[in-house]
């Protein structure tokens, strides 16, 4: 859930620009030992104010190092350990992947089978159903068009809820944007249908299937999908690192509900490095974990990309290597998992705060850890540009928004240029600049401004198709027309200048109002309507800055900000179109020209504005429904 500001993004853009070099200096450099590192990652804590990490350096041969560092509880004072239980969020999803994948070589299923085959009483919307079923892989790669859940799906918190019900619960979110098994969008849904599919082949529930199958063969000794004992777990915190938040039980568990240690983690990770075995067993095939790394469904798989999103793994490209794994986030949690097979290395770490800083400072001190004695691969070269590169130059917008909710801002705020000259492809959008180089047919790397290239492709312009021309570039990108592009711009524009305007006029006429030799009534319908709804956007945008701490149950619920979320956009279309009637219908005696012609501007680019919100269902916005 996005829970991030324009305006927050801007200034960290902005903070980024200015102090980029003064950083780099600041940078630690790696760690040479344990101690070391350990050092490093205490300053962290201290420096960001967030209480303890979970963490685990994991090698073929087995972990070098084990550990909690910080606190677990700040207020009993006690420490985080080993063997300390942490959120870890998404990374729960694997064990879904690895569930379904087992069923399947036991041939009591296939990945290609369509999910209504097994499991009929699931409802979802697919118009494409006859030809493009829903299929269980789709679920794993989150390639089934379905839309994220929806906000009251994540602020319901209902302890041992059993799958179906949770799954009926939530219906409204599963329908298919688009044509199943051909762009990735991120969805929690779809590893929970694919548990439920688990539940209902092997008549067992869930998590006793993963707790007899994986967990204990793994050696995952205390994991649990339920809350544990209070002793055990770690307390989730704020960003102020002493504000607690309470238990979330997620509804979806399969999801994102997993509690395991830095001691269940690290055999985890060293399951993946032995391709399966663990202490000389085979628990899953080599041939298994090839397929979970690999992306086989989206168009991009097709036409031959290997990055991408597998089975509830991806690729992440760092500091110039590639790392298989998974990341996750609850609120008041962050984690990730990350190994590199071709080295036989991999670590997992967890924070008790939602604080992206010390999220990505951990990361990197780590990382700079493990590869410290590493050679990092070879980057492939740059090839020349494919014959028909000019062909796709031109405008494009996201196609897969991962919440519909934002599928609003994110069409505009998405909008990029794509450019091929002197050798590359540049994408430049809201966010700067990036800069590809082709390596061999439709593929290319990403060149970093900053750090080392990609050692391997990560973007390709697609075949195009009925849907339209596509490039995968973070996300599919559709190409629009160029005249769209600049009437977007346009508009956008245009809304952000009248909103600016108005506020800075009003306390002028405001004042004006107060001498009456100033005071214009019948020109004091034309500037109030504008003014509020001024003030509506505001009350927007502040509304979702003060509940984004505490999004999901404020705006997942029928609340205060919920509410005011719900008012401030209603508010906003009935003054836009108040502003509209009364800057077309007075026309006599009192309204100065100036005046006419600013309120005409502000209230077409006001009701331009109404339209475009109403389409995608922001007028009237409940949040909790």
């Amino acid at each position: 859930m996005s829970k991030r500001i324009l305006s927050v993004m801007v200034l960290c853009l902005f903070a980024a620009a200015c102090f980029a070099a003064d950083a780099k200096k600041d940078e630690p450099k790696p760690a040479q030992s344990i101690p070391e590192l350990q050092q490093q990652l205490e300053k962290i804590l201290k420096d960001t104010h967030t209480p303890g990490v979970s963490v685990a350096i994991v090698h073929k041969d087995g972990p070098e190092w084990v550990s909690g560092v910080g606190m677990a509880d700040v207020a009993a004072n006690r420490p985080a350990t080993a063997d300390t239980l942490f959120r870890i969020g998404s990374t729960s999803k694997a064990f879904a992947s690895l569930s379904i994948l087992k069923l399947a070589r036991e041939g009591k299923l296939s990945l290609d089978d369509p999910i209504r085959k097994l499991v009929p009483d699931l409802a979802f919307e697919n118009r494409w159903e006859a030809t493009d079923p829903v299929r269980v892989v789709h679920l794993l790669e989150h390639t089934t068009g379905w839309d994220d859940m929806h906000l009251r799906e994540y602020a319901k918190d209902a302890p041992d809820m059993p799958l179906a019900e949770a799954l009926a619960f939530g219906r409204a979110s599963r329908v298919s944007r688009y044509v199943p098994g051909t762009r990735m969008s991120y969805c929690n849904t779809g590893p929970t249908v694919a548990a439920y599919i688990v539940e209902k082949v092997t008549g067992q529930r869930f998590e006793d299937y993963v707790q007899q199958n994986l967990f204990n063969p793994l050696g995952m000794k205390t994991a649990t999908y339920f809350k544990p004992n209070a002793a055990m777990a770690t307390t989730l915190y704020h960003g102020d690192g002493k504000t607690p938040y309470p238990y979330w039980n997620i509804i979806y568990r399969p999801a994102g509900s997993i509690n395991a240690s830095a001691r269940d983690m690290a055999p985890y990770v060293q399951f993946y490095l032995n391709r399966g075995m663990v202490n000389g067993a085979s628990i899953t095939p080599a041939e298994d974990i090839d397929r979970m790394e690999v992306p086989h469904t989206t168009w991009a798989a097709r036409e031959g990309l290997k990055a991408g999103y597998g089975l509830s793994n991806y690729w992440a490209f760092m500091d110039g290597y590639v790392y298989h794994g998974h990341n996750g986030g609850v609120e008041g949690g962050l984690t990730e998992l990350a190994y590199m097979p071709e080295y036989g290395a991999g670590y997992f770490f967890s924070i008790n705060s939602g604080n992206g800083d010390a999220f990505g400072k951990i990361s990197k001190a780590i990382r700079k850890y493990v590869t410290l004695k590493l050679q990092p691969p070879v980057v492939p070269a740059a090839a020349p540009l494919p014959g028909d590169a000019q062909d796709y130059a031109g405008w494009y917008e996201p196609t897969a928004v991962r919440p519909e909710l934002m599928h609003f801002l994110v069409k505009l705020l998405g909008l990029q240029r794509i450019q091929f000259r002197d050798g590359q492809m540049t994408i430049t959008g809201i966010n700067g600049k990036s800069t590809f180089v082709p390596v061999s047919g439709h593929q290319f790397r990403y060149v970093p401004q900053d750090g080392p290239p990609e050692p391997a492709a990560s973007a390709a312009l697609l075949a195009p198709n009925s849907d339209g021309r596509f490039i995968l570039a973070g996300g599919p990108l559709r190409r629009i027309p160029t005249a769209l592009a600049w009437l977007e711009i346009f508009l956008v524009g245009l809304f952000v200048l009248s909103i600016v305007a108005v506020v800075v006029y009003a306390p002028f006429w405001i004042v004006g109002g107060f001498i009456r030799r100033r005071r214009r009534p019948a020109e004091r319908a034309m500037r109030i309507y504008p003014f509020l709804a001024a003030l509506s956007v505001l009350a927007f945008v502040v509304t979702f800055m003060l509940c984004s701490n505490d999004a999901i149950m404020r705006l997942g619920n029928l609340t205060l900000y919920s509410g005011m979320i719900f008012l401030t956009t209603v508010t906003f279309a009935v003054t836009s179109l108040l502003a509209v009637w009364y800057a077309f219908t007075r026309r006599g005696e009192g309204v100065r020209s100036g005046v006419r012609w600013f309120s005409n501007a502000v209230s077409i680019a006001l009701v331009v504005a109404v339209v475009y919100l109403a389409y995608w269902g922001i007028i009237g916005l409940r949040t909790w429904a």
